[in-house]
């Protein structure tokens, strides 16, 4: 009896592990909306598949920092991850503002574009792409 509880305990133990290492490996979650439109864009003519999908931030905005998301090269200093087949890039300094972000991707005719649901911001803009710490 006490060996079982020991196996269920390190295999418990070895899934929680196995969890927080998703959770290290991926500062930010992309929502199968996101992932199919950025599917979507790097399937277009012309499109240098040797780009990443760079997350972070920048200075400027209304609530003092704006959110960075675009197509680029990997750079000294970025940490890279794997979301869904779609190789992403943040630099380390930004993971901070960015951890456990959702990034996710509006189709409709009133709003469209990507949106970003930051646990981190404590304040946000109107249009979405500005935030505070």
């Amino acid at each position: 009896m006490i060996q079982t509880a020991g196996i269920l305990f390190i295999s418990i133990f070895v899934k929680i592990e196995a969890m927080m290492d998703i959770a290290i490996e991926t500062p930010v979650t992309l929502t199968a909306g996101a992932v199919k439109e950025l599917t979507r864009l790097m399937n277009e003519p012309g499109f240098d598949n040797s780009q990443h999908l760079r997350v972070g931030v920048k200075g400027g905005g209304c609530s003092g920092m704006t959110y960075v998301l675009g197509f680029d090269q990997k750079q000294d200093g970025d940490d890279e991850f794997e979301i869904a087949g779609i190789k992403c890039v943040m630099t380390r300094a930004h993971e901070i503002y960015l951890m456990g972000m959702e990034i996710d991707f509006q189709g409709g005719l009133n709003s469209r574009g990507f949106t970003f649901s930051n646990p981190n911001a404590s304040k946000t803009c109107g249009c979405g792409t500005s935030f505070a710490v």
